[in-house]
């Protein structure tokens, strides 16, 4: 965990450095002395610490704030993780991780399976660049600088510009989109292959104008996008900061074909489903497929099911239904996902497509639903 005190700049590096020897056992007894030398000739001062027959662990402080981790595992597993600040001689702790990984080789005898130095990690940044994918995984992102950042009542929204994909949206800690994401809209309404001259089309979330600003260009009758989000919050930080994403079409509420209801969703769509009005495209982008796999205790599964069953009802029996899944590796939700389309009011199908899209680093799952 790392706090970051608002007014401080420091910022230090992790790097570290494993070495795989399941061939046979470490004996840290015939191990560490060899490498003491290195860590002293660094003016790091040594205390072992009791690890009750785990193997050896061992705490370096030296000069300048440098601080190193020394596990050797008893199965077959060495680390070594090194702290220092990033105004440390960086040349000299690199030179220091290469003696360690030759002086480990000699005295391993050829015994690694694998040895493996990872990047410095940075913590304390001013920019935060790291960022997790849906299945866990810890992504760096090339972050240089905060373009935008507010709290609303509903969200923690935050847009970072990256050097690769440009100012990227993050809402509650999640990658949401990025200028360079056309893929993700292209995939939400439908790939490419539908004609929405003409046509009623509503629009669920949205915030940062993709979405609205594509369809808009192929003349539908009217489209209705509603959007709890305002005053400074995401459509406030996305037509500042977005327009490439979502051109001016955040500027106005209403404009030639479209209008923004910012109001929450789940009202106005039992409003319509009373009144019997019908779209012939529902296009969702509140929220992605929960990760959870606890359906009856979610609270998201319970919105998601509600938002599916009213969006069906005000669906035109010709009409489809277009919404985000998640990453194709998490599967187990997917499947609960597809599962929960069988329980809606009236039977439907689906249909699903995976698409990559760049800042996500992930590939990920869009659904098309219609009634049968």
């Amino acid at each position: 965990i790392s706090v970051v005190d608002p007014f401080s700049t420091i910022v230090f590096f992790l790097y570290s450095l494993f070495i795989s020897s399941v061939l046979s056992p470490v004996d840290s007894a015939s191990t560490v002395p060899g490498l003491l030398s290195l860590f002293h000739e660094q003016e790091l001062t040594e205390t072992v610490h009791d690890t009750n027959g785990h193997g050896y662990l061992a705490t370096f402080v030296g000069k300048n704030g440098r601080f190193v981790i020394l596990r050797v595992h008893s199965h077959g597993l060495v680390t070594i993780d090194l702290q220092c600040y990033a105004e440390d001689n960086i040349a000299q702790l690199d030179n220091l991780l290469n003696a360690l990984e030759k002086k480990l080789t000699v005295l391993l005898n050829g015994n690694i399976t694998r040895i493996k130095r990872l990047p410095a990690l940075v913590r304390g940044g001013e920019i935060d660049r790291y960022w997790p994918t849906a299945d866990g995984r810890l992504i760096e992102y090339d972050f240089d600088r905060l373009v935008y950042e507010e709290e609303s009542a509903y969200q923690s929204i935050k847009i970072l510009h990256s050097k690769q994909f440009g100012n990227i949206l993050i809402l509650n800690g999640d990658v949401n989109l990025a200028e360079s994401d056309l893929a993700y809209t292209q995939a939400i309404i439908g790939g490419g292959k539908e004609n929405y001259a003409g046509k009623e089309v509503l629009i669920l979330g949205g915030g940062d104008g993709g979405i609205l600003a594509e369809v808009v260009k192929q003349k539908p009758k009217m489209i209705t996008m509603v959007e709890i989000s305002f005053t400074e919050t995401v459509i406030d930080g996305c037509k500042m900061h977005m327009r490439k994403t979502c051109g001016n079409i955040l500027d106005n509420l209403t404009g030639d074909g479209y209008q923004i209801l910012v109001e929450d969703c789940v009202p106005v769509l039992k409003k319509y489903v009373q009144d019997g009005r019908t779209f012939d495209y529902v296009i969702n982008d509140l929220t992605a497929v929960p990760i959870s796999t606890e359906p009856e205790e979610d609270s998201t599964w319970e919105f998601l099911r509600l938002i599916l069953d009213l969006s069906i009802k005000v669906l035109h029996p010709s009409g489809k239904y277009f919404t985000q899944g998640n990453s194709v590796n998490m599967t187990e939700a997917l499947n609960l996902y597809e599962e929960q389309l069988g329980r809606l009011s009236c039977p439907v199908g689906f249909s699903k497509e995976v698409v990559c899209v760049p800042s996500y680093l992930e590939l990920w799952v869009f659904y098309t639903i219609w009634k049968k």
